[in-house]
């Protein structure tokens, strides 16, 4: 995404970049559109506006950031109806949420907060404690996604505060810390914009996406899947595009030496949310697959993207990828754009759409 000069422009592209909060749509959504493999359905399962990361909780409620919104939602299953309340708001792009020890963890730009007993306290409201308040506090990628690793360690992702540049040790990674906020670390580097990471469940090394740059054209570069089996890896930014040297700082590393990305997706389909599948409800062949939510892109001439995609995966290895669902874009026109991904204990799957404003759950029933 490009720096953006005016105060028209950013917010124009800030809508389409984050989303537009959503009126309640439910059955105005085309959700017949939607293409998905023989036995899989799709439903919204509830209207959260601006819907990004998703959380599960200890007791079964889903929680949900956003970023224009400024808001953070706890979803509640009552049966055939889910009630959604706002748990907090006024925070700055909280896009981040995660679960630990019935306390609730979001990223809020240079911020850290964690909501004690949020579970517990239906209705109440719950003062924040400031885990840090250290990191960068640009807001250009400024989002961050986070996530509990089987370390037990609260891993953040910092991505950069412009297109393509040499920035600060402090950007351009992903970091984790202790619970309490102490500890911090780099953990992998030369990544421009994670916003989705998981953990293989078998040999729970990290798996993420990262988007690419703009404006090397409509076909360059790929966008990313990585894995980062140990810590200190270096997966090029701002270098190395996957093994493509970049146009400006290309000269002074060499691609060769850098972690290539195991997946490359097509340019600019921006991935953000990736999830192991570890639930029963689907068939054998998608067990610990990953699924990526591609957002769609934003300055392509032709855009691209706008759907989910299964990565499919061999003794760790990536050994074939495919489209599992789309429909979200249509003529060049898009009505939804998935973002994030929570596989329940159901086995049915989640997913976050920032701009119809929904969540929808995607089931299977052998046909």
């Amino acid at each position: 995404m490009p720096i953006v000069k005016t105060l028209t422009g950013f917010i124009i592209l800030s809508l389409f970049c984050f989303g537009v909060p959503a009126a309640a749509q439910d059955s105005a959504l085309p959700l017949d559109k939607i293409k998905l493999p023989p036995g899989f359905s799709i439903d919204v399962w509830a209207q959260v506006p601006n819907a990004r990361g998703l959380a599960l909780g200890k007791n079964g409620t889903v929680f949900a950031g956003s970023a224009s919104e400024g808001n953070v939602y706890a979803i509640t299953d009552m049966g055939k109806a889910r009630d959604v309340r706002v748990v907090a708001s006024g925070l700055s792009m909280p896009i981040g949420v995660a679960f630990r020890d019935g306390a609730l963890y979001v990223s809020a730009i240079n911020r850290i907060l964690r909501f004690d007993d949020i579970e517990t306290k239906p209705g109440q409201s719950v003062k924040p404690t400031v885990v840090t308040d250290t990191y960068p506090s640009e807001k250009h990628h400024g989002g961050k996604y986070i996530g509990f690793g089987p370390d037990n360690l609260l891993y953040v992702a910092v991505g950069v505060p412009c297109n393509i540049c040499e920035p600060a040790d402090s950007f351009a990674l992903i970091s984790r810390i202790r619970p309490d906020g102490t500890g911090y670390e780099v953990f992998a580097r030369g990544v421009r914009n994670s916003v989705g990471f998981d953990w293989h469940p078998a040999t729970k090394e990290l798996w993420f996406t990262d988007n690419g740059r703009d404006w090397m054209g409509d076909n360059l570069p790929p966008d990313e899947l990585n894995h980062a089996p140990r810590k200190d890896m270096h997966f090029g930014y701002p270098y190395c595009h996957a093994d493509i040297p970049d146009p400006k700082y290309g000269a002074k590393r060499d691609c060769g030496k850098l972690t290539p990305p195991v997946a490359k997706f097509e340019p600019h389909v921006a991935p953000l949310g990736m999830r192991f599948y570890t639930g029963s409800m689907f068939p054998a062949e998608y067990r610990n697959s990953i699924f990526v939510a591609e957002h769609g892109s934003w300055n392509r001439r032709n855009k691209i993207g706008y759907r989910l995609r299964v990565v499919k995966l061999k003794n760790n290895k990536v050994v074939k990828q495919e489209v599992f669902a789309e429909g979200w874009l249509e003529q060049e026109n898009a009505w939804g754009r998935p973002v994030d991904m929570l596989v329940m204990p159901d086995g049915a799957l989640l997913v976050s759409d920032d701009f119809a404003g929904v969540i929808y759950r995607i089931s299977y029933r052998k046909p």
